[in-house]
């Protein structure tokens, strides 16, 4: 692998800058403009770019104007050229008006929060948040925050943290008693999340208050206003007897409710039931959301439900699917885009995992069919995935990629009956990249096979590059996704790109458990990690390495975070002789050592196969079960050199665990380096840390490959 060992430190930072450099779309709005001969559309895309000089990350707007067909409304005759980038600076959370086209902005400048409505001449009003001290910080995260206007267009809605210094605080302590008392917050990446209350802006007297009427046990998030502008719904999370970690936790006790502006609070969902994703329709009548269970595996298959707010009933639009059959609708894993609704409030849009693709769909009210609208039965599948950013008058604005095609923004208006979508491609991307692609279905053996759940299969998706060395084999790197209940989909994905360029193959597998295989994938996990898992993961590589000539068996590594980084121990603990480099970031190593640590300690009971209480002791027999399922009962076999990448402020996964196995290994004279990132949390998700993990682990790999 003479290709490998001649690239230089600045090489790879510069190949990193190459792959790492395409800005994604993140959001978008429709404007929809009568002119005196013609119709126009406006689409407003929002754009992510990674910048490593600043070491941030840029958000600017873009915008396009389309003009429909005269004689067919559903068909774009032009789309004018994308007009020049706008940076946003210092903006949280954005809003457009459902009327006049008015947009709030919440902006941070210095130590202040401004609230701003701009109109077509400017900017209207300008309210200083931070100086009327009527909370505290704005949320702009998608768990909690949310920037709503009332129909009305005279009031928005935002959520906030609690004013702790604030008079009217029930919270608040008396003079002179000690204010070191100690605030839970709910977890990982919300570290600064603990008590959000939801705020009112009245914009004709300019004036802010917090919103009276949420119960007291639980936290309101998601809020949105009700038609006629005199209440609002919100999804309320329970806190008592203490906060679990929310991030990528779609099993928290929370519901959906209802409160009016004099203080009347009502609950409109199940009693013991995870909500999320409140969605009105907008013909006002109907109110969508996600559900799911409570406890049990930490992401999950929802089910869509919709209430009729006339008759106050709630229905089943879209239940939880247990077992797909090849070819079909896999269930319901991602949260909703803000504006998800057809404009006859008959169909609801949505992306979601399939296997190991992401697609995007729509159910009919009427039928509840589901139907793809990516046009997937293309054999080619040029975009292995479809992330719907809104859809607004009918028109669909989507990102796609493959792990060729970093994001791409197209557009389509929703078909007729029986028609296929015409989608217009708004912007590709700078450049795509000459690899080779395919996905590979995997099916355990009988032995592997798991009793309670048997014949699952399961997949993974293989990215080499195109033209390998004619005297050569490409080494292999197996990539391990995090979760463990999430999903490779066959998307653009920088860390792959960037070591297939460096002329790695890179296997990413969706083992047993992964999204987007049904709920009984996902429950078959429970109780066999370090196993059923472990099993998969060997099993993917085997079949690779069967089915593809040109990968090097004698050249395999193993990179992966979270559970990925806990697999990746296992196999090289498991598997002593058979891998050659591991990297793994912020992994569980000791699941008994973790359990007083960890945001989400229900996770800890979940994944060995026992039912969590809050008020549950750990006893010797739970410890022992934990222990014998982690990979530092294997340390002792682990032969191949390993890099941990640790966030010092982890709180989903104590970078003690990532420790406890760099001493282990440390104690036998093993090859081991750890890099430690302690402004950095579990998901390494800073800009310059993404970069460094990134040039150490291509040459970690380069140097024991």
């Amino acid at each position: 692998m003479s290709t490998l060992t001649q690239m230089d430190p600045g090489k790879i930072s510069g190949l990193y800058s190459e792959v790492s450099g395409p800005s994604a779309p993140v959001g978008a709005h429709v404007t929809e403009e009568q002119l005196p001969e013609l119709r126009a559309y406006t689409v407003a895309a929002e754009w992510s770019q990674n910048d490593l000089v600043r070491g941030s990350r840029l958000r600017f707007h873009q915008q396009w104007t389309l003009i429909p067909d005269s004689s067919n409304h559903r068909s774009i005759r032009t789309a004018l050229p994308g007009q020049p980038c706008v940076p946003k600076s210092g903006e949280l959370v954005s809003g457009h008006s459902p009327i006049q086209g008015l947009r709030a902005v919440v902006r941070e400048t210095g130590p202040h929060q401004l609230l701003e409505i701009w109109d077509r001449h400017g900017l209207q009003t300008c309210l200083n948040l931070t100086a009327l001290n009527k909370h505290g910080r704005v949320y702009d995260d998608a768990q909690f925050g949310s920037l709503s206007w009332s129909p009305c267009e005279n009031k928005l809605l935002y959520v906030a943290e609690k004013s702790k210094n604030n008079s009217e605080s029930c919270d608040a302590l008396p003079a002179g008693k000690d204010r070191s008392i100690y605030w839970e917050d709910w977890g990982e990446a919300l570290t600064s999340k603990s008590v959000p209350v939801i705020c009112m802006v009245n914009l004709q007297s300019s004036s802010v208050s917090v919103l009276r009427g949420v119960p007291p046990d639980v936290s309101p998030g998601q809020a949105l206003w009700a038609p006629s502008s005199q209440a609002v719904f919100f999804v309320g999370w329970y806190h008592e007897p203490f906060r679990l970690g929310l991030k990528f936790c779609s099993n928290r006790r929370s519901a959906l409710f209802k409160l009016d502006l004099d203080g009347h609070c009502e609950c409109l969902s199940g009693v013991n039931q995870s909500v999320s994703c409140p969605r009105m329709s907008p013909d006002g009548l109907t109110l969508i959301y996600l559900q799911g269970r409570v406890f049990g595996p930490h992401h999950q298959c929802l089910s869509l439900q919709q209430v009729d707010l006339k008759s106050g009933e709630t229905s089943t639009l879209l239940d939880v699917i247990n077992r797909p059959q090849t070819g079909e609708f896999a269930g319901v894993y991602e949260a909703l885009p803000p504006c998800c609704w057809s404009a006859d409030s008959q169909r609801v849009l949505f992306s979601s995992a399939c296997r190991n693709w992401k697609d995007l769909f729509m159910v009919d009210r009427r039928s509840r069919t589901v139907t793809s609208l990516s046009g997937t039965s293309d054999p080619s599948r040029f975009y292995g995935s479809w992330k719907l950013l809104t859809v607004q008058k009918d028109l669909m604005v989507v990102c796609c990629s493959s792990p060729t095609v970093p994001p791409t923004l197209r557009v389509g208006f929703l078909p007729s009956v029986g028609e296929a979508v015409a989608w217009l491609t708004l912007q590709q991307p700078i450049r795509t990249f000459d690899f080779h692609w395919t996905v590979l279905d995997v099916t355990p053996t009988p032995a592997e096979d798991n009793t309670h759940f048997s014949g699952l299969d399961f997949g993974a998706v293989l990215v080499k590059p195109s033209c390998s060395p004619l005297k050569d084999k490409l080494p292999l790197v197996a990539f391990i996704h995090g979760g463990p209940h999430s999903q490779f989909p066959a998307e653009w994905n920088c860390t792959t790109a960037g070591l297939v360029k460096l002329g790695f193959a890179v296997l990413m597998v969706n083992y047993r458990g992964s999204t987007g295989f049904g709920q009984d994938s996902i429950l078959s996990l429970l109780g066999q990690i370090g196993s059923q898992d472990v099993k998969d993961v060997q099993r993917a590589v085997l079949t690779a390495l069967q089915m593809d000539s040109t990968l090097d068996p004698k050249c395999l590594a193993v990179i992966g975070g979270s559970h990925g980084g806990f697999l990746c121990c296992h196999l090289v603990g498991q598997y002593p002789d058979f891998y050659r480099a591991c990297v793994a970031r912020n992994p569980v190593i000791n699941a008994a050592t973790l359990l007083g640590t960890s945001d989400i300690v229900d996770w800890r009971y979940t994944s060995v196969g026992l039912q969590y209480s809050y008020d549950q002791i750990p006893t010797a027999e739970t410890l022992a079960a934990m222990l014998e399922k982690s990979p530092i009962t294997h340390a002792a076999q682990i032969k191949a050199p390993v890099l941990l990448l640790l966030g010092g402020r982890d709180r989903r996964v104590s970078p003690h665990q990532g420790l406890e196995l760099y001493k282990a290994l440390k104690s036998r004279a093993l090859p081991v380096r750890l890099l430690w990132f302690p402004e950095d949390g579990h998901s390494l998700s800073r800009v310059d840390t993404q970069a460094d993990c990134f040039l150490n682990t291509a040459l970690w790999l380069q140097q024991h490959l």
